[in-house]
C-alpha cells in the first residue's frame, strides 16, 4: 500500500492556513461575469501553454492563444500537444460543472487519451505502459531516472487512487492532491504524458477545495517560471528500486503549496484588475440583452430592436461583445439568428 512519509511543518501548515484566507477572500466576493469569462479563457491558454512548455514544447504563449482560437489545419505536434490540453481542460471542466466525474483509474486513463491523441501510437494511448522505459530530462537530452517495473504499475497506480479516495475527509485538499502529483510522477504509468496527465488529475483535486480553482487557476504557470527546480522537487534521480524506501514528501509539499499561494495572488490580482477595467464591464443594454435571455430562453435581433434605440451595427457589436466575453452564444443563420446563454 501508498503510505507516503512527510512532516507537516510549520512552514507547511502556514502556507495551507494561508490558502485557506485567499480561497474564502476570492469566494466571499463578487465578480461580473464577462470578467470571470475572460479570465477563464486566460487561465486554459496558460494552462496550456505553460503545461507543455514544461516538457518542451518551444511554442510561445502568444502562438499558443492564436492556436487555440483558430484550431487550424495541418497541425504540428506542437500544436496538437496544445490543443489536446486544451481539450482536456474544457472536457474535464464540464464534468466539474455537471458533477459528473469519479476520480479513478479510467478517468486518469481518460486525460492521458486526450492529450496524446495523434501523438503516440493508439497501443500507447490511453493504456498503462507494458514495457520499461526510462526518463529523459529534456533540459540536457538524457536519461536520469529509471521508474519502476511496468509489471508493478498498475498495482501501485490502485494504491495511489485508493489512498486519494480512502483519505478524503481525513487529510486536507492540499496534501492530498500534492501526495498524488508526486507519486504519480515517480510512477510514471504511461509511455508518454505522464506530466501533462499528473498536472491535469492535481487541477481536479483541488477544484474540490471550494474555489472554482478550475476555471480561474493554472499553477502550471508556477512549474514553467522555474522549470528545473519543479523538475528537482517533483520527480526522482536513480533507480526507483533504490530510492522508493526513502522518499519524503515534505520538501515537495511546502514547494507545491508555495505555488498554489503564487498562483491564488496572481488571479486575485487579475480580478481586481478586470473588475475595474472598463473595458469588460457590461453596461446597460448588454445586462438588457443578458434579462430578456433568462425570461425568455433566447433572443433574436428583432427583440433587441423593441429593447433599445441602437441601431444595427451598433446591435450586432452588442451581441459580437457577450459571445467574445463568453457570456452568449449565436444560432441560426441570416433572418433566422438567435442567441442563447453559453452552456
Amino acid at each position: 500500500m501508498f503510505n507516503p512519509k512527510f512532516i507537516i511543518t510549520p512552514k507547511l501548515l502556514e502556507n495551507i492556513k494561508r490558502i485557506g484566507i485567499l480561497v474564502a477572500d476570492l469566494n466571499n466576493r463578487r465578480f461580473p461575469l464577462v470578467t470571470l469569462a475572460r479570465l477563464e479563457r486566460d487561465a486554459r491558454e496558460i494552462s496550456a501553454y505553460s503545461s507543455t512548455s514544461i516538457e518542451g514544447n518551444p511554442l510561445p504563449l502568444t502562438e499558443v492563444k492564436k492556436i487555440i482560437k483558430n484550431e487550424p489545419q495541418n497541425l504540428r505536434d506542437s500544436e496538437k500537444e496544445v490543443l489536446n490540453y486544451n481539450k482536456a481542460l474544457e472536457s474535464l471542466n464540464k464534468e466539474i460543472e455537471n458533477h459528473s466525474l469519479h476520480f479513478n483509474l479510467p478517468f486518469i486513463l481518460k486525460i492521458q487519451k486526450i492529450i496524446t491523441n495523434d501523438l503516440i501510437s493508439k497501443n500507447n494511448a490511453g493504456k498503462i505502459r507494458q514495457e520499461p522505459v526510462f526518463v529523459n530530462d529534456p533540459r540536457i537530452g538524457r536519461p536520469i531516472y529509471l521508474p519502476p517495473d511496468h509489471r508493478e504499475v498498475s498495482k501501485l497506480l490502485g494504491d495511489l487512487t485508493q489512498y486519494t479516495r480512502s483519505n478524503e475527509g481525513k487529510l486536507d485538499s492540499l496534501i492530498i492532491a500534492g501526495l498524488f502529483h508526486k507519486q504519480f510522477v515517480i510512477i510514471h504509468p504511461f509511455t508518454d504524458g505522464n506530466g501533462r496527465t499528473a498536472r491535469l488529475a492535481t487541477k481536479v483535486l483541488l477544484a474540490n477545495m471550494g474555489l472554482n480553482t478550475f476555471n480561474l487557476f493554472s499553477f502550471e504557470n508556477y512549474y514553467n517560471q522555474n522549470v528545473t527546480k519543479y523538475f528537482q522537487n517533483v520527480g526522482l534521480q536513480g533507480n526507483y528500486y533504490e530510492l522508493v524506501g526513502s522518499v519524503d514528501f515534505t520538501g515537495w509539499l511546502e514547494y507545491f503549496t508555495d505555488g498554489i499561494i503564487d498562483e491564488l495572488l496572481r488571479v486575485g490580482k487579475n480580478l481586481k484588475i478586470e473588475a475595474l477595467s472598463p473595458e469588460t464591464a457590461l453596461k446597460l443594454h448588454h445586462q438588457k440583452i443578458l434579462k430578456f435571455i433568462e425570461e425568455n430562453g433566447f433572443i433574436a435581433n428583432r427583440d433587441y430592436a423593441k429593447l433599445s434605440t441602437r441601431a444595427k451595427p451598433t446591435r450586432n457589436q452588442d451581441f459580437n461583445k457577450l459571445i467574445e466575453s463568453g457570456l452568449i452564444e449565436r444560432h441560426g443563420k441570416g433572418k433566422a439568428t438567435y442567441y442563447k446563454i453559453k452552456s
